[in-house]
C-alpha cells in the first residue's frame, strides 16, 4: 500500500530498533523519510536503506533539533510526519534508592526534554500546511507501574504521554493531531542488552506479558504507519497502546 505517498517523515532514533523498522515500514509506503540519529553509521545506513536522508542530531540540543527540521524541509518541501522516538534506558537509571540525580537528569534530558524540543521546532512546519501528525514514544509504563523500576523512564514516559495529550488537544483545530505509542516491552538492542546483563529481570517482565512474548519492532512499525496516515484521522490527543495485552491483564496464564 502507500497510504503515505509524498508524505515526509521525520524519524528520531532512526538508526536502530523501532525507529529503524518504522523508517523502513514509511518508505514502504510511500513516504520520504529523514532518518535523524545521533549514531552517524548507523542514521547514514538506515537513510541508504530507505532512499531517505540522513542529519546528525542530538536531540537534547536545541538548535541541533532546530536544524534537523530546517534540513529535512530544505530538501523535501514539508514536514508531513513527526515520529519522535529516540530514547534511552540506562542500567543506572534504577529504584529511586539507588537512582543518583545524574542518571536521572540524563534520561529526562534524552527521553523527555528531546520530545518538548521535537514537537516545539516541528509544528511551526505544520500549521503552515494546516496538517500533520505526530507521534511521540511513550510506554506502557507511562499507565501503569513496575515492580522492576526504572524511575527515570517510567517518569519521562509518563511525561511524553501528558504532553501529548495537551498538545494534541491544543493543535487539533489546526490540522495537527498528536499520539503518544505505548510499546510494550519491543526486541530492540536496547532490551536484549539490558536483559542479557539481568536474565532475571527479563523472566519476571516476560511473565506479565499475556502474549506470551515480546513485540518484534515492525509491530511497533506497524502502529506509526497507522497513526501517521489519514485511517487514523480521528485518533488524536490518544495513548495508542501496543502492548500484548499487558496493561489489561489481572494476571497472565502459567
Amino acid at each position: 500500500m502507500n497510504r503515505l505517498q509524498d508524505r515526509v517523515a521525520v524519524v528520531t532514533g532512526a538508526g536502530s530498533g523501532i525507529g529503524l523498522a518504522t523508517a523502513r515500514r514509511l518508505s514502504s509506503e510511500g513516504a520520504r523519510v529523514v532518518c535523524a540519529d545521533i549514531d552517524e553509521q548507523a542514521g547514514k545506513a538506515a537513510a541508504e536503506a530507505t532512499g531517505g536522508l540522513f542529519v546528525h542530531v542530538d536531540v537534547t540540543d536545541e538548535a541541533a533539533v532546530r536544524r534537523m527540521y530546517e534540513e529535512a524541509h530544505a530538501a523535501y518541501g514539508r514536514i508531513d510526519i513527526a515520529f519522535n522516538n529516540a530514547g534511552i534506558s540506562p542500567p543506572d537509571d534504577d529504584s529511586i534508592l539507588t537512582t543518583g540525580l545524574d542518571a536521572w537528569r540524563r534520561v529526562q534530558e534524552v527521553n523527555l526534554t528531546s520530545v518538548f524540543l521535537c514537537c516545539k521546532y516541528v509544528i511551526p512546519y505544520m500549521q503552515r500546511q494546516g496538517k500533520g501528525s505526530i507521534i511521540n514514544t511513550a510506554s506502557f509504563v507511562a499507565v501503569m507501574g513496575a515492580a522492576t523500576s526504572q524511575i527515570s523512564y517510567t517518569a519521562s514516559k509518563g511525561g511524553v504521554l501528558a504532553m501529548s495529550r495537551e498538545l494534541g488537544v491544543q493543535f487539533a483545530r489546526e490540522g495537527i493531531r498528536v499520539n503518544a505509542l505505548c510499546p510494550g516491552p519491543v526486541n530492540t538492542p536496547l532490551l536484549k542488552e539490558l536483559f542479557a546483563k539481568d536474565p532475571e529481570r527479563a523472566a519476571r517482565r516476560l511473565v506479565h506479558v499475556p502474549a506470551g512474548r515480546f513485540a518484534e519492532p515492525e509491530e511497533i512499525a506497524s502502529a506509526v504507519a497507522f497513526l501517521a496516515g489519514d485511517d487514523s484521522s480521528f485518533v488524536n490527543a490518544a495513548e495508542f497502546l501496543v502492548d500484548g495485552g499487558i496493561a489489561g491483564a489481572y494476571v497472565t496464564p502459567e
